[in-house]
């Protein structure tokens, strides 16, 4: 049992640190629309993003699938199977001269990510609650037969 709690605290980092990026990505799409920032310094900024994001919900979600946990696995595995995607597509980058023409659907990905990372988020956090719960309980129940 320990192990599948350190793995959602874990989880639980990870899908913060993922959704704070996710947040960090939506502002600096702002921050174009309203011209505070030039298209090259966005790309240079967010590109250097990207593949960590990626990466990171990827081992994530391979986390879960060498503990077993199923059900977060195959509420992963989409948005990985979609990242993986993008990757062997080659339009995972940002290119700052059509920036401006792909906006919308940049944008229409980070807040879909966004939500994505709450929910998982929330989803982790309330799997960890109840790991730790039954851990507890046995922590209890093993105490009472000594």
């Amino acid at each position: 049992m320990p192990g599948e709690a350190l793995l959602f605290l874990f989880g639980t980092i990870m899908a913060a640190a993922l959704l704070f990026m996710m947040v960090f990505f939506t502002i600096m799409f702002s921050d174009l629309e309203c011209d505070y920032i030039n298209p090259i310094d966005l790309c240079n900024k967010l590109n250097q993003f990207v593949l960590p994001e990626m990466l990171a919900h990827a081992f994530l979600n391979f986390a879960f699938f060498i503990n077993g946990s199923w059900i977060a696995f195959a509420i992963n595995a989409p948005l990985v199977a979609y990242n993986v995607q993008k990757i062997t597509n080659n339009r995972h980058m940002y290119d700052a001269t059509e920036i401006f023409r792909t906006l919308g659907q940049h944008k229409k990905e980070c807040f879909i990510k966004l939500g994505f990372y709450l929910m998982a988020g929330t989803d982790i956090v309330v799997k960890e609650g109840r790991v730790r719960r039954t851990s507890n309980y046995v922590v209890v129940l093993h105490s009472f037969h000594r």
